[in-house]
């Protein structure tokens, strides 16, 4: 089995509202028995945000979380209709985005494309998460044409730069490829293109190229497969993360890392709070779940975050589906709850089996 981790990690669970508090749950489950094979601690503290903070505390954004954040490992967040996640994003600056789509080969009939368009699909998104049009200037007003709102979509050049450094370290480390996604005909004041290849002389072996994001997002759709790592701003990369769940069979797949420039982690799902089934237990935990395999490899535990990957193939690969992945045939329909089981007895079976290896090995 390799030799045990002995590190000890605190992380804030904030569930939040919807279908937030069941997969939390459901992912912290998983994670707390991957902790126990794998010989690593794990403190869960619960925290509060959006509108049940606000029923509770009476701020979306309550100090009690700032500090119960302050000095943790990391956060594991559910999903907010209104109020604090922005707020929590800036004040720790979570800038850094990773929001990896990945295809799973038993799920290709599931995809809005024929199976062989996704193959081996692999995209990571790189998305700036602390600027731009959700952080701007902002407002209602009236003049004498009537009442306006207005955001303002403000970059400082060193913003751009500094996502772009590291979706360049990104690209360096995986195929070399780092797609910008932009609008300069109609934005010409936000120069990403020019920036990010100015950054880019420092990656040796990176070919950067600038695709408009309209265009880019058509071609997500036409020909996925191209793509390696994508750079976008704040409110592009909300939109083209989303087609992912489109390509992949679900957006309740896919998890996502926000981390500052210490490392330190929001991990979340990137659906919402799904307000049509919450509380019904029949959510997806796999975005969430995809979120804390995240956490892990950040922190180094790259073989608690591979036996994590290893049970969902497995689990997937046996038919097993929650609702949003389910269709009639073969493929067995399952709730949270269901599912979770799954995953704790997968990583007992392997577990057992490792440990018989290592047993016989030692005679």
């Amino acid at each position: 089995m390799g030799s045990l981790s002995k590190a000890s990690y605190r992380i804030v669970a904030i569930p939040g509202e919807g279908i937030g508090l069941e997969v939390v749950e459901a992912s912290l489950k998983i994670l707390q028995h991957v902790a126990k094979i794998e010989g690593f601690t794990l403190q869960v503290d619960y925290g509060w945000l959006g509108p049940t903070a606000f029923e509770q505390l009476g701020s979306y954004f309550p100090q009690a979380t700032v500090e119960l954040c302050d000095g943790a490992d990391g956060i594991v967040f559910g999903a907010v209709t209104q109020g604090g996640l922005l707020e929590l994003r800036k004040h720790f600056d979570f800038f850094c985005n990773l929001r990896p789509i990945r295809s799973f080969k038993s799920l290709l009939h599931k995809s809005s494309l024929r199976p062989e368009k996704i193959q081996g699909l692999d995209i990571l998104i790189v998305r700036e998460l602390v600027s731009g049009i959700y952080f701007g200037p902002s407002g209602r007003c009236s003049d004498d044409q009537g009442a306006y709102g207005y955001h303002t979509m403000r970059y400082y050049d060193e913003e751009i730069r500094r996502i772009a450094r590291k979706a360049l370290e990104q690209a360096q480390a995986r195929r070399g490829l780092l797609t910008v996604a932009h609008k300069e005909n109609a934005l010409p004041h936000l120069p990403w293109t020019r920036l990010v290849q100015e950054e880019a002389t420092q990656f040796s072996g990176v070919v950067v190229e600038a695709i408009l994001v309209d265009n880019l997002a058509m071609l997500m759709v036409l020909n996925p497969q191209r793509f390696d790592v994508i750079l976008a701003g704040n409110l592009f990369g909300d939109i083209l993360s989303d087609i992912g769940g489109a390509l992949v069979g679900s957006i309740g797949l896919l998890g996502s890392a926000s981390l500052n420039a210490n490392g330190f982690g929001l991990y979340e799902g990137i659906h919402g709070t799904a307000p049509d089934i919450a509380g019904l237990g029949i959510a997806n935990p796999l975005g969430t779940l995809g979120a804390c395999i995240l956490m892990l490899q950040q922190w180094g535990e790259i073989q608690a975050a591979q036996r994590m990957i290893g049970a969902q193939d497995r689990i997937l690969a046996q038919g097993y589906r929650t609702a949003d992945l389910f269709t009639e045939g073969e493929e067995i329909l399952v709730n949270t709850a269901t599912l979770v089981d799954l995953f704790l007895e997968e990583l007992s079976v392997v577990e057992y089996c490792q440990l018989g290896v290592l047993h016989e090995s030692q005679k």
